[in-house]
């Protein structure tokens, strides 16, 4: 910062009950001053109070739950038969060959969110570098990586990764990629770039958050700020300058998610789509999932914490659930929307959570709440859909696309157990159908490199599937 601002500066843009900011200003060095005014330079401080008071419009989602019918969908048992027209007029077959023109047109990035720590999993790391290979070890950013490279290699065109990082898992991602040499990631083909963040506030007060004495409690401003940070990096104009359209989203916890799926691509291109999802069936009505649904002709996700129990439990004619269609966050989305969706981001609606946030106290110790004691503010990807012209939805099953990695060992459900679990399920799945054989207790894993599906292993094979007597890591 240029010219430092004084402290009686910085105290007259303060409003009266955010001066505690200012407390430890002796104590901190020049580049601790530099550092917090900066931050303090950046804060709406109106939109934060208005936030905190409820006085931003919100939704009133269980209003328009009420009001709300199931998504226009394909769903599996419509693309179960390869050569059948589903409801939006065209089969399996016809999207997967749109989708495979596309890629091999290079029209088609991939987008992938890394904000988040692995301080739930007990990793003190950025969760993309969590070891969830379960033989191989591999990280789940390599993971993607391979895929995207293995998808590159089968269609003749590279594939550029635009991976988004947070304030906080910024360096170490960047400093594991970069000691691993990008994983053979070509340099113009993995574009790193930083989202925003929103300052967290204490519940009881509005007051914001210390982090250190020398800087705020800054959390990510949510996967709404993707479009916004998109802009900023330079990653839009290094999409137009590569030629592409289209972008593969998707999140780094989750494995299993299918990158650059050509049905999936193919399905967005043939219902001129400009935002299509995937969805999988929720198992129960009150699935830890988004919903998607369709309110006044347009398609929304609300989530499961504002959805509420009536509508969630609403069957169809046939007996199921009517609102199925459970949100994993992986899209495809039309790089023209994104750009246009840059003059609706400040119409997001920011999302409210009540979470734990360290915070440095009056006497400078560090304090770690056992119970939520802030708001954090963020905004979701998801709320662009409304925005976008003939959004669909795609179920694919869980098995093949949904094991994300979120808890410690200890909890029943999206553990590294439970995630390499799926992982190694798959991978059997698609070794039997290419006619290889695994002994009982045997584990294999399959590298993104050696086979993206069952097809890739068949002609890896050549007519002689191998059989698998111990747990084996089957790579390139």
């Amino acid at each position: 910062m240029p010219n430092l601002p004084t402290k009686s500066e910085l105290e007259s843009r303060l409003p009266p009950n955010q001066q505690h900011l200012l407390r430890f200003w002796e104590d901190i060095d020049a580049a601790g001053r530099e550092q917090l005014a900066a931050q303090i330079e950046r804060i709406d401080f109106e939109l934060i109070d208005s936030l905190y008071r409820g006085e931003v419009d919100q939704p009133d989602w269980a209003e328009l739950a009420r009001r709300a019918e199931p998504p226009p969908a394909i769903r599996l048992s419509d693309r179960s038969a390869p050569d059948t027209p589903n409801p939006l007029g065209f089969s399996s077959r016809q999207a997967r060959q749109r989708g495979i023109e596309a890629l091999k047109s290079g029209e088609v990035g991939v987008l992938l969110t890394a904000g988040g720590q692995g301080s739930r999993l007990g990793f003190d790391k950025p969760k993309s570098l969590y070891p969830i290979g379960p033989i191989s070890h591999a990280t789940l950013v390599q993971i993607h990586i391979e895929k995207v490279r293995a998808t590159a290699k089968r269609y003749g065109r590279p594939v550029p990764l635009y991976l988004m990082t947070s304030p906080v898992t910024h360096h170490d991602t960047v400093e594991f990629l970069n000691a691993n040499n990008r994983f053979g990631l070509a340099e113009d083909d993995l574009i790193v770039f930083c989202q925003g963040t929103m300052p967290a506030v204490d519940a009881k007060t509005g007051q914001l958050l210390l982090e250190a004495k020398d800087s705020l409690f800054l959390s990510p401003d949510g996967h709404g700020g993707t479009v916004a940070a998109l802009e900023k990096s330079g990653a839009i104009e290094h999409m137009r300058r590569r030629g592409i359209k289209h972008l593969s989203y998707l999140q780094v916890d989750n494995p299993l998610a299918p990158i650059c799926d050509p049905e999936l691509v193919g399905c967005h291109l043939l219902a001129d789509s400009e935002l299509t999802s995937l969805a999988i069936a929720k198992t129960s009505p009150h699935d830890k999932l988004g919903n998607f649904v369709m309110i006044d002709g347009r398609v929304n996700v609300i989530e499961y914490s504002d959805f509420p129990d009536d509508v969630a439990e609403r069957q169809d004619v046939a007996g199921g659930l009517a609102f199925w269609a459970g949100s994993v966050a992986i899209h495809v989305f039309d790089v023209s929307f994104l750009q246009r969706s840059l003059q609706l981001k400040d119409s997001l609606p920011f999302h409210v959570a009540h979470k734990k946030a360290e915070y440095v106290n009056d006497a400078g110790q560090l304090v770690e709440p056992k119970e939520p004691n802030a708001l954090k503010f963020e905004r979701f990807i998801f709320d662009l859909l409304p925005h976008a012209r003939r959004p669909i939805v795609i179920e694919y099953a869980e098995e093949e696309s949904f094991a994300p990695l979120k808890n410690a060992p200890d909890a029943p459900k999206d553990t590294p157990e439970y995630v390499q679990r799926f992982m190694l399920a798959q991978h059997r799945r698609w070794l039997e159908a290419a006619g290889a054989t695994i002994a009982d207790g045997a584990r294999v894993e399959v590298s993104p490199l050696a086979a993206l599906d069952a097809d890739d292993l068949r002609q890896r094979f050549a007519g002689d599937a191998p059989q698998f007597e111990k747990s084996t890591y089957l790579t390139q």
